[in-house]
């Protein structure tokens, strides 16, 4: 059965005939959902939340009014191919939030993890790729083609260039434009900035041993030093260091990418 007959559905809302939508889920006054749009159980909309295109929502996710997911996304070069979002479990997205699904470029799918926060008026573009436990401040904004992995917050008013890479554990201060990549654990600030160390903060709480923050901390400094090139630095740090978190920022650095990288001033 497309609508679970214990899902509350309010009479004022419009679920398109195809709509799939689980047992728990409640949907609030003057929402709108498409024939493709899939809730799994215990989603809750609140009110005037706009659904659309091939999206699916994992369980527990709570969508706030004026939220607009999984409508034709922002690029000139889409011409109404088949393309879609996955948003995980037990996501917040509030007030006023878009996201759009992917296209026919980027592979066709726009995909979020799970236990994310997306504040009021943030942004996720097409073909974007997020982890796990993300938060996006008020009125920040990812561009088209932008990965960003787990624990990653993003300040207020922030905008991400696309196809940049934020690695895990990374912070951005408020008002950042970041048109190069981020290493993971790093932290950066500034209108056009430069990589400020790392977020020494965040790996405290997320329970990293003195020992691991030590690691990183000599890792980030030779990274970083003058001789040699930074793919090479990051081999020789790859070779001797066997830390796993040392392991996640220098092979983020070797992966492919399409931008350069923030570094220290």
């Amino acid at each position: 059965m497309p609508i679970h007959p214990n899902a509350d559905i309010h009479p004022n809302s419009i679920i398109d005939a195809g709509a799939i939508i689980g047992a728990g889920c409640k949907i609030g006054p003057f929402c709108s959902l498409g024939s493709k749009v899939e809730l799994l159980d215990n989603v809750e909309l609140f009110s005037h939340v706009a659904i659309s295109g091939k999206t699916r929502i994992g369980s527990g996710t709570k969508i706030w009014p004026f939220a607009s997911i999984g409508h034709q996304p922002q690029d000139l070069k889409y011409n109404g191919e088949r393309s879609e979002l996955i948003i995980g479990e037990n996501n917040l997205i509030r007030e006023s939030v878009s996201i759009n699904p992917g296209t026919e470029g980027g592979g066709g799918t726009t995909k979020i993890g799970n236990n994310c926060l997306f504040m009021l008026g943030s942004h996720v573009g097409h073909d974007c790729l997020l982890g796990d436990g993300i938060v996006l401040a008020n009125h920040s904004a990812l561009g088209g083609h932008v990965t960003v992995s787990d624990h990653v917050i993003v300040g207020g008013l922030s905008g991400v260039h696309q196809f940049v890479r934020i690695g895990e554990g990374a912070i951005i201060g408020a008002l950042s434009m970041i048109n190069s990549d981020v290493i993971p654990f790093g932290a950066v600030y500034g209108s056009r900035p430069n990589l400020a160390g790392l977020n020494l903060i965040g790996l405290k709480r997320r329970g990293l041993s003195k020992n691991d923050i030590l690691q990183l901390r000599s890792a980030f400094k030779d990274l970083f030093s003058k001789e040699k090139t930074l793919r090479i630095r990051s081999e020789e740090i790859l070779n001797k260091n066997k830390n796993s978190y040392v392991e996640t920022m220098v092979s983020f650095v070797l992966a492919d990418s399409e931008r350069s990288f923030l570094v220290p001033c």
